[in-house]
């Protein structure tokens, strides 16, 4: 049995670390005792930051109290930063005292941490509000929290939504067979061919977005929103959640079902924010800058579990599909399922 939900959490984390700084966290035998005791340092800070981050403060509805910190919540976010800036510091820091090894003549620039530092050394940041080494932290924070837990929800919801509609799993499994075979692996140039997956990720994105509340954004100008005066300056927090259950846009807006963007009338509606019925990732020039690459990884991180895998849950029985408060609506449950490879053994290599 795997619990398929932390096994996830972990492939999104070692991807978006082996992009920032070079280091595999997971899987492949290469990773340390000293890196594998990092990941779960950095694994525990990332998730009590999105449990603080979500949760609801007195000082929030009453900021005259803001100074008491009467539930511990500020001091307890203080100490989750300080872990957060101790690793990245210390990924900083290997990074100098490697590229001071390297000969010059080489191309050092293997990460993200190695690009900005070739810009800091360039004079590049310079111009930024703060120091050179801040600016890096701060940045590859960004991309991690970006990209590691929202990623892993989707993907989390998406397999359970499945599991509790099987014939759907099948239909999913059976055109990836179709348009990929059973002698090879997915590739990303397979995935354009595979509508239903694709449908499969909307409809996981409409009913479960990566942030439900998006950022906060100010009206620039007074204007009056369906019969609402809203002044220049007021604070707007747009409900994603709301918006894509729409009764008015969507028929049955709580069930999943795909074939929604494929036959339906939102079968033109485009994830990336074109379109305001349909909304994960924000829109405009303020929507979420990892979008390509969440669904990159969604697309090909789904199609490959799906074509390499057989799953079922524990007897057959229905995934809870109950929600944890948070920034990112995490599944409160383990994912806990079966699985059985449907390929051949070379192809797991």
């Amino acid at each position: 049995m795997v619990d398929l939900k932390a096994w996830l959490e972990d492939m999104t984390l070692n991807m978006i670390v082996r992009m920032v700084a070079g280091k595999r966290y997971f899987g492949g035998g290469s990773a340390s005792s000293e890196d594998t005791e990092e990941a779960r340092q950095c694994k525990k800070a990332i998730a009590k930051f999105f449990h603080l981050i979500g949760i609801f403060t007195v000082s929030d509805a009453f900021p005259t109290l803001t100074w008491f910190d009467l539930q511990g919540h500020e001091k307890e976010m203080k100490k989750t930063g300080r872990e957060l800036d101790v690793i990245l510091e210390r990924w900083i820091e290997n990074h100098r005292q490697q590229r001071k090894v390297t000969e010059k003549n080489e191309n050092n620039d293997s990460d993200f941490i190695d690009v900005m530092l070739s810009l800091a050394e360039q004079g590049k940041l310079s111009h930024l509000q703060y120091d050179a080494s801040t600016s890096i932290k701060s940045t590859c924070l960004a991309l991690i929290l970006g990209g590691s837990d929202t990623t892993a929800s989707t993907l989390t919801w998406a397999i359970a939504l499945l599991l509790n509609n099987k014939e759907m799993l099948k239909k999913a499994q059976d055109e990836i067979d179709l348009h990929v075979g059973t002698d090879r692996n997915v590739e990303d140039s397979d995935i354009e061919n595979l509508v239903y997956l694709q449908a499969i990720i909307k409809e996981t994105l409409r009913l479960y977005p990566a942030g439900p509340l998006l950022g906060p954004r100010e009206a620039l100008e007074d204007c009056t929103v369906a019969g609402y005066n809203v002044s220049r300056g007021t604070r707007l927090i747009v409900n994603v959640w709301k918006i894509q259950r729409d009764p008015k846009v969507y028929m049955e807006p709580n069930e999943f079902r795909p074939e929604r963007f494929i036959t339906g009338e939102a079968k033109v509606f485009d994830v990336r924010g074109k379109n305001f019925e349909l909304i994960p990732f924000g829109s405009g020039r303020r929507s979420c800058p990892g979008s390509s690459l969440a669904l990159q990884v969604l697309h090909l991180g789904l199609a490959r579990f799906l074509h390499s895998f057989e799953v079922k849950t524990v007897l057959d029985s229905p995934v809870d599909m109950s929600e944890s408060p948070g920034l990112t609506i995490p599944k409160a449950t383990p994912l806990e399922v079966l699985i059985s490879p449907r390929l051949e053994k070379q192809l797991f290599v």
